[in-house]
């Protein structure tokens, strides 16, 4: 696999590109993502499916700009594929041999089980969770992808897409015929032979539009789209004010941001009849899709198209990019653990909580790349935004404020309060903080010395192999948890 490679996605309505960069085996980030709303499909389903010369044009304008950021930033592989336009169209090779002929570009149009599984790929292996169904809006056609147990077990896709919608009844007022043509088709997905799990991972740009405004409506403190999630029933009647906006100006007082007034009508419609019929409680929206999943699919290859067990993306590029010693990421994540285990009789925290401990101390010391002073304050902006993939939104949020409050103070219930609706309660925060303090101190003289622990009652025991004044001195100093006393012996 090359170090830097281009996925390109030629939707029906905009074409994506993004850029990503191996940092080891498996981890990558990205480094570019570029988006143009093309629309190669307009017009083409209201003329028995043919591409129309301008759009063809449009798309083939902005695929010499994506090629040349593609070659400034040094990319040795570009992948494009190509979706529902090109596949349902009977002229499509009009506009894959001139792309060829003249750009050297190879599309490979991908038929709409193949797009579901993309799209399956990246959920699977970039969204937290187990058990699930994708659907992924597009302008031509809607994929599903039912994951169970942590395997994609089905993939199907439907005809019915913004665009498609808009020709065929928006534009002509028939929201009727929209909604019956809409139910014909979902009738494949309601009989496909699998139970329909209640979470919908939602992808796409209407689903995520959908989610911004959500967002803001409830006044989500966390600037981050990927991983939001929210309950239909709660939400629902924003889905209502948009397909009841009279125009533009209805549109942008809810918050539709303007590039997605000729499509929000019709992708709501769309994903509120999906929601209705498939008894839906919960939506995750995913800022990733089928290009991550076209990615994935490459460099997993050999490994099931899916990460190792306990493997994490997010965690592992940064450790990477930020040239974290390993041996001392590996101490202080075995110390955290040891740390954890110690103090169970009396935090009784659940076993999530270690894992969360175990990464921010991996993680602890980026932000001195960008600032020793300010060190853990960097560190946290950098983690709410950086921890990108498989990790819940409170997760991260946990893990940014566990290293914010990691020398020796513990944190204020004021310290808490802008992020108070994704953080664990008040004393779970205080313990978490107190364990990493207690596990950076330890190793305050990076000599990864060996310690054991023992508690009796609420006195921890810290046994040194050898003495070192820098840790004895420096662990008086640790704030703890109410009634918890810690004392270094050697």
């Amino acid at each position: 696999m090359a170090k830097v490679t281009t996925i390109i996605d030629i939707g029906s309505n905009s074409m994506r590109m993004v850029v990503l960069e191996k940092s080891s085996r498996f981890s990558f980030n990205l480094i570019n993502e570029t988006k143009s709303r093309v629309k190669i499909s307009e017009g083409c389903y209201e003329n028995s499916g043919n591409l129309q010369e301008a759009p063809m044009q449009r798309a083939f304008n902005s695929l010499q700009s994506f090629l040349n950021i593609s070659k400034a930033l040094k990319s040795r592989k570009i992948i494009c594929v190509a979706t529902s336009a090109l596949r349902d169209a009977p002229n499509s090779k009009l506009f894959t041999n001139k792309v060829k002929n003249e750009l050297g570009l190879n599309i490979r149009i991908i038929d709409g089980p193949k797009e579901a599984y993309y799209g399956g790929v990246a959920a699977l292996n970039l969204i937290h969770g187990q058990e699930f169904v994708t659907v992924d809006i597009g302008g031509g056609s809607t994929e599903f992808a039912f994951i169970k147990d942590g395997q994609i077990v089905d993939c199907i896709s439907l005809d019915v897409g913004t665009v498609r919608l808009n020709e065929l009844f928006f534009s002509k007022g028939d929201l009727v015929g929209a909604r019956n043509y809409i139910l014909e088709k979902l009738e494949e997905v309601k009989n496909c032979g699998l139970s329909i799990p209640n979470t919908v991972v939602g992808i796409g740009g209407s689903i995520r539009a959908l989610s911004k405004i959500i967002m803001k409506k409830t006044e989500y403190p966390l600037d981050i789209l990927h991983g939001f999630s929210y309950i239909v029933d709660l939400n629902s009647y924003i889905f209502d004010d948009i397909l009841r906006a009279k125009n533009n100006n209805s549109l942008k007082y809810i918050g539709v941001k303007k590039d997605r007034y000729d499509t929000i009508k019709e992708g709501t419609f769309i994903f509120k009849t999906i929601l209705e019929e498939l008894k839906t409680t919960r939506v995750i929206t995913s800022g990733v899709g089928v290009r991550e999943g076209v990615y994935l699919t490459d460099i997993l290859r050999t490994n099931n198209c899916k990460f190792p067990a306990n493997y994490n993306v997010s965690v592992r590029s940064l450790l990477d990019r930020f040239q974290v010693c390993p041996k001392q990421s590996a101490y202080l994540g075995n110390n955290a653990r040891q740390i954890f285990e110690a103090l169970k009789p009396l935090h009784n925290l659940d076993d999530k909580y270690k894992t969360l401990l175990v990464i921010a101390s991996k993680l602890h010391s980026i932000g001195t790349t960008l600032n020793f002073y300010k060190s853990n304050d960097n560190t946290f902006d950098f983690i709410l935004n950086g921890l990108n993939y498989d990790f819940l939104h409170s997760s991260r949020v946990t893990v940014a404020h566990m290293i914010k409050f990691s020398k020796k103070r513990l944190p204020k219930k004021e310290d808490l309060q802008k992020y108070s609706k994704l953080l664990p309660c008040f004393e779970t925060m205080q313990w978490l903080s107190f364990m990493i303090s207690l596990n950076l101190t330890i190793n305050q003289d990076m000599s990864s010395p060996k310690v054991t622990y023992k508690l009796k009652n609420d006195r921890l025991k810290l046994s040194l192999e050898r003495p070192i004044y820098l840790v004895e001195s420096e662990v008086k100093k640790i704030q703890t948890p109410k009634g918890v006393k810690v004392k270094v012996v050697s």
